[in-house]
Formats: structure tokens, sequence, C-alpha cells
């Protein structure tokens, strides 16, 4: 593996044939976005554009984690409200998403699991998703008191139209699926024993192909989600900044680590 993958903690990487396989990494948390993860996160798309051997990339959760990605990291929210961590910080949370869409190799993602929150943006950016049978994907931001403000307001509605898009991001509600299959969230749903050899099939396919027409095809494509985030993603971000200020976030972080259920006040 190339030095350059060598100082990421949070995200495993291994290559094999031109695929890149990155695994999101932090399985005592279910793999958690904590502050490690949102580092390495805001950089790892750009090592892998960069790294002249890889032609597609495969996006999973550590298996030992039982999950694609469990969303934010509950304890680094508690810690930044604290003052004791650096709660997340914008302008990492919009390097993550540009870099993602500015990355021309093909992604496909693998979702093996719990894909929640910006774990969920992640894998819905990606350019083709495969989903276990068992995996579900949701963004709860509004249910621990916060806007869905880190990518989520951008591409749910491209692929599953307003109305719908509205109604899971309102109410954070998980989307099992055969549900996100057949609405168009996902590409494929196989059985949870195939889903790597799926998707690592799919990605041999593409590694086979003509990488320049390939990328600059996903390029062309990619080009209106960029300006899309040029514009509601800049604005969801800013709201959702605001939204780690106000009392419901808190309440919800306490009523989370009391397992108990949130009072929201509306401040």
């Amino acid at each position: 593996m190339s030095d350059r993958f060598d100082r990421y903690t949070r995200i495993k990487a291994s290559r094999q044939d031109g695929i890149l396989t990155l695994h999101l990494s932090n399985p005592a948390l279910r793999n958690a976005v904590d502050e490690q993860m949102h580092h390495e996160l805001a950089d790892i798309f750009v090592d892998a554009q960069e790294d002249e051997t890889t032609r597609v990339v495969v996006l999973t959760g550590d298996p030992d984690g039982n999950a694609f990605c469990a969303g934010g990291d509950i304890a680094w929210m508690k810690a930044g409200l604290e003052g004791k961590a650096a709660s997340p910080s914008a302008s990492e949370g919009r390097r993550i998403v540009t870099t993602l869409l500015d990355v021309e190799k093909p992604i496909v993602a693998a979702i093996n699991g719990p894909a929640v929150g910006l774990g969920a943006t992640i894998a819905l950016f990606s350019d083709v998703i495969f989903m276990g049978e068992t995996a579900q994907l949701s963004d709860p931001h509004v249910r621990v008191g916060l806007v869905a403000g880190d990518g989520g307001a951008v591409i749910w509605p491209q692929l599953v139209g307003y109305a719908r898009a509205k109604e899971y991001l309102m109410t954070g509600d998980p989307v099992r699926a055969a549900e996100a299959e057949r609405i168009g969230l996902v590409n494929h749903v196989v059985p949870d024993d195939a889903l790597q050899d799926k998707a690592r099939a799919f990605a041999t396919k593409l590694a086979a192909g003509a990488p320049q027409a390939i990328q600059h095809t996903k390029a062309a494509v990619n080009m209106e989600l960029k300006r899309l985030a040029a514009t509601v993603f800049d604005a969801s971000l800013a709201y959702e900044m605001i939204s780690f200020t106000k009392d419901d976030h808190r309440e919800a972080v306490s009523a989370f680590l009391e397992k108990r259920r949130p009072s929201f006040s509306g401040t």
C-alpha cells in the first residue's frame, strides 16, 4: 500500500487490481464518525483521486463494526457542547462532500449495515450503490436537534424526489433495503453474504473499461450535483452549524446518553 494511505487510522485502505477498497473503521462505535474520522474523510477522497494505480474505489464499512457507518459519534457531540473537543467544522464538512464529488474515478458503495447521517450521505453520493438486504439508510439529524445539513438536503431529493426526501429528512425514519431499491435510493439490494462479492464484481467490470471515458462521463453527470452543492449545500450546512448551538440539540444529546425520549422546546 502506498504511503499516502498509511496515515489513516479510521479508514482502512487496501488495493488490488486497480480497485481501492476503503473501509470506514471505528468498530467499537459501529464505525461512527468521531473527530478523527471526520478529519480523515476530508482528505481521503483527494488521495483516492491522486492515486495513480487506482481506477475504481469501493467504499464500505469495517465488518467488525456491524455497520456501514452509524453516523456522528454522540460522545463527540457532547464533548463539543461542553467545550472539551472541537465541534465539527463547517469547512471540513464542506470539504468531505466537495472532494467526494470531485473524484472522477467511479465509487461503488457496499452498504453492509446501517448507514446513518453522514454515513448515509457518503453512501448516497457514491456512483453505484449496492446494499445488503438487512441494511438500512437514515438521516436522523432532526432526532438530535440538528438540521440535515451535511449533504442530505442535496442528494436525497435528487434520488427520490422532494416529497419522499422531505418525509425521510424531517422524520429521520429509516429506509429498509427493499424500499430503498424500490424508490431508487440505491441501485441493487443483494443478500448480505453476497454483498462484497457483488460490489467487487461490478468494480472489476468498471476497472476493465476505458478509464478516461468512464471518468469523464462521471464528471459530466456530476456537474449538476456540484452546482447544487455550491448553493443548497452551503446554505444547509450553515443552518446545521446554527442548530449545533441550540437548546434542542443539547436536550437531544442528553436524552440519548440518558436513554430517554427528548423533550424539544423549539429553542
